[in-house]
């Protein structure tokens, strides 16, 4: 069968869960990515109680749904970061503590040791079928940020001194190591959705990701071709560099002009949805990505895993959205031949 369709829970976080599977099983979907905010998935509460991760799968499996992927974004953001007051309000309170950018940095790598065991834990107690689904592709995997401490250095002016750049990878990989060390120990992957302020935004910056940390196995990415083609980076050329590497599939849609506009690549600091605005995210479908392209590139690679939904357009209702957007996907996927397809003109 073609891969299960999934929709990542992140940007409907203010509802409850009851709700969003609800709402997930009605557009189509097979299944959620869970975002560890909200009450959509808990990695303290799934460590400490001893029923919450079986009361998550009864409660997806009562509306029909499995889950795949859980997404600690918000808090492998504080990781590397250079923390100031934005990071309150998306960080738990006992993760942000008193707002000390060194002791934040410390408590978010801690969390994220334990979202891998958490995630463990709960795909451990998970339904048969997701077990099957989860043995082909041979993965448990947890999607996320890594945060940069160089990402203000994107422009090179005033020009870069010696080794700056190479301090911020240097800081990544001393960061990092530690937490993909407890990813071995628990048999769970990290994939990073590349992604501008992330340590790894294009191809360039990920090989470099990848040599820092001395190509780690539980290192990975959670593809997003929205987050490549307004910047002008091939996002083709991206799976077939690291297809072995692609542990989870966000499918987002992404709309670029081909003129110039007041605000360029950059944004202008003009909020997403302002006219104006040389890019935005939309529905999928309507923008510029190649999607027929990613699934034959993903079929090359091997890719079993789910393509999950991330749901993002400033000019369009979300549940509409979401609904033609699950539609968009099972109509463009396709399983991959077990022959070819002149074989049957052989002897």
């Amino acid at each position: 069968m073609a891969r299960p369709v999934c929709l990542f829970t992140g940007q409907w976080a203010d509802l409850p869960l009851e709700t969003m599977a609800q709402n997930a099983k009605s557009f189509g979907y097979d299944g959620l990515e869970l975002a560890c905010w909200g009450d959509h998935f808990d990695p303290q509460r799934a460590l400490r109680e001893d029923d919450y991760c079986k009361n998550h799968w009864e409660l997806l499996g009562n509306h029909g749904l499995g889950a795949l992927a859980i997404s600690s974004h918000l808090v492998g953001q504080a990781v590397c970061d250079l923390i100031d007051e934005r990071h309150k309000a998306i960080l738990p309170d006992h993760v942000w503590g008193d707002g000390d950018p060194e002791g934040v940095r410390g408590r978010a790598a801690q969390e994220m040791k334990d979202t891998a065991r958490a995630a463990r834990r709960f795909f451990d107690c998970a339904p048969d079928a997701v077990k099957e689904t989860l043995g082909k592709t041979g993965r448990v995997v947890v999607n996320g940020f890594t945060g940069s401490s160089i990402w203000h250095a994107l422009y090179g002016f005033p020009p870069f001194l010696p080794g700056m750049i190479d301090k911020g990878f240097e800081d990544f990989a001393e960061r990092w190591k530690p937490i993909l060390d407890v990813f071995e120990q628990e048999d769970v992957y990290f994939a990073l959705e590349a992604h501008p302020t992330e340590i790894a935004f294009d191809i360039a910056s990920a090989r470099r990701a990848l040599e820092a940390i001395d190509h780690h196995p539980r290192f990975g990415f959670n593809f997003d071709p929205s987050h490549f083609g307004y910047q002008g980076v091939d996002y083709l050329a991206f799976l077939r560099e690291f297809g072995e590497r692609i542990f989870n599939v966000h499918m987002k849609d992404v709309w670029w002009s081909d003129r110039p506009m007041e605000a360029g690549v950059f944004g202008g600091h003009a909020p997403f949805g302002q006219n104006g605005r040389f890019w935005d995210f939309c529905s999928m479908g309507r923008g510029k990505v190649d999607f027929e392209g990613i699934i034959r590139q993903l079929n090359h690679s091997g890719y079993q895993g789910p393509l999950t939904v991330e749901w993002e357009d400033p000019g369009m209702h979300r549940e509409a959205g979401a609904e033609e957007s699950c539609r968009f996907v099972k109509d463009l996927d396709f399983e991959v031949s077990p022959q070819a397809f002149d074989a049957a003109f052989g002897d």
